[in-house]
């Protein structure tokens, strides 16, 4: 008798005399779905799990005394800082103004050609603001988030401090933390929640899924990634 190839088997036992047919293949092919739909799961986990972190933290503001407040930059144009880059410069000053430290630290690199570094446009717009001169330092080296942090973290530990609140974007600001304490920081945030970033629910939607993808990046890897997503930090 002619056996159709869906039918056949690739063993079988007996049992009491009666022949039992074991199906491998159908039971190999269940296990793969089942740790297909598994992976799938503790994914979707991982990556809701961190979304809501990434929203928890831009939540919290912890102004807990510090020895210095740390400005992330972003884009300065000829010395004048961008909205985003104001937005935290403003915040840094009213946590000086709180005496949460002493000390603002503005941070951020250059591009080629360009006359001032986001550090340097940082600590002019503090100065020109009423912050005393003595009361700023820009560190004007790093291109990404971790470069800045890493240059940030050498200048603070040369001055003998440690602690730093981090200034930047709510959305931002759990990878910021995590990335201020992997250099050698004790560092918590305390994000702006002023400027063009937080305008609209979209905008803010787009933050949350750049840095969900970021940070996750970064835990791999252990490199910024600040290109992730692709909405910028102008």
């Amino acid at each position: 008798m002619r056996v159709h190839p869906a039918s056949r088997v690739s063993g079988s036992v007996r049992l009491d005399g009666v022949s039992i047919p074991i199906h491998h293949g159908v039971k190999a092919g269940s296990w793969v779905r089942r740790f297909v739909v598994g992976a799938l799961l503790i994914a979707l986990l991982v990556l809701g799990g961190t979304a809501f972190r990434v929203w928890q933290v831009a939540r919290l503001d912890d102004r807990a005394e510090a020895d210095v407040i740390v400005v992330l930059g972003a884009a300065q144009y000829n010395g004048k800082p961008s909205p985003v880059f104001e937005a935290r410069l403003a915040h840094a000053k009213r946590l000086y103004g709180q005496g949460v430290a002493d000390q603002v630290i503005t941070s951020g690199g250059g591009a080629t050609g360009d006359d001032f570094t986001e550090a340097e446009a940082g600590v002019r717009w503090l100065i020109d603001n009423d912050v005393p001169k003595e009361n700023t330092m820009a560190v004007g080296e790093g291109q990404d988030t971790l470069g800045s942090l890493q240059a940030v973290s050498d200048a603070v530990h040369a001055k003998g401090w440690h602690t730093a609140v981090i200034v930047s974007d709510p959305w931002h600001s759990l990878r910021a933390r995590t990335m201020a304490n992997d250099v050698g920081l004790e560092a918590w945030s305390s994000p702006t929640h002023t400027g063009p970033i937080v305008q609209t629910r979209e905008r803010q939607a787009k933050y949350i899924y750049r840095e969900t993808g970021a940070l996750l990046f970064y835990r791999l890897f252990k490199t910024p990634a600040d290109d992730i997503g692709g909405t910028g930090l102008g």
